[in-house]
């Protein structure tokens, strides 16, 4: 069975070697870097066998993106703490929506009205409007790419529709298709991502309900985020563009 390899970071500028992935399955790490072939310097290598090979990688390489625990403890916060962060954020946040639906959705009556009238009339005054129209108002930018399967889950299309209502408080709400986020090799996560400095994690069980959120401020975890987010705008689409892309595949 092939290994379950996460990117984690490179020093390189034009994103070649050297680089470290991480093997989600077994905890272990993959170093790609230029190989040690100089009999000179092989033979001052101890513990080296036949079959093995040296890599040469930068110490910053290491410092950068290599793991500061050898088994992270997670940092859980309760949802108190992970709703305040919507109202104390300084200039962004923005989030990776990954699922093919969600258990708090199908709770909403909307979802209800959603799935007999194929449309909702949605309340642009609840508490999150109220609360995204005064930070948007403040000039911080919030945002979120959803991806989508080829058709959409009848979840995914709730939330196509429930972008009107995003959209209409100052977020920039964006879609990617399943097929070109696997591309991209984008994490199934969901995730958002504060101020560029930490990350709330979201964790669900498979029935698609939130179990927890886990708050992750190590640097190097923060860039890998980052990089995931700039990755995910400049490949998706504006919510009006990709419903109308859904609405021409179903014709």
């Amino acid at each position: 069975m092939a290994r379950r390899l996460r990117f984690n970071g490179t020093n390189s500028g034009n994103g070649g070697c050297p680089a470290l992935h991480e093997d989600l399955g077994t905890g272990e790490w993959i170093v790609q870097g230029k190989p040690l072939t100089e009999p000179e310097d092989l033979c001052q290598l101890q513990h080296f066998h036949d079959g093995e090979i040296a890599v040469v990688v930068p110490p910053e390489l290491l410092v950068d993106f290599g793991p500061k625990e050898v088994t992270r403890v997670p940092k859980i916060i309760d949802l108190d703490d992970f709703s305040r962060l919507f109202k104390t954020f300084e200039h962004s946040a923005w989030r990776l929506e990954t699922r093919r639906g969600y258990a708090s959705d199908r709770k909403e009556e909307t979802y209800r009205e959603f799935v007999e009238k194929g449309t909702v009339t949605w309340d642009l005054d609840d508490a999150w409007c109220r609360n995204m129209r005064a930070q948007t108002s403040a000039g911080k930018r919030v945002g979120r790419v959803r991806i989508v399967d080829n058709p959409p889950t009848t979840g995914q299309l709730y939330l196509l529709d429930n972008a009107k209502r995003n959209s209409a408080t100052g977020e920039d709400m964006r879609n990617l298709w399943r097929a070109d986020a696997e591309r991209l090799q984008l994490p199934a996560e969901d995730f958002w991502i504060f101020d560029s400095r930490f990350i709330a994690l979201l964790h669900f069980d498979e029935d698609d309900t939130l179990l927890n959120v886990e708050l992750i401020t190590e640097p190097a975890e923060v860039l890998r985020y980052a990089q995931v987010r700039d990755a995910a705008l400049h490949h998706s689409s504006p919510f009006e563009e990709f419903a109308a892309q859904v609405a021409a595949t179903e014709k």
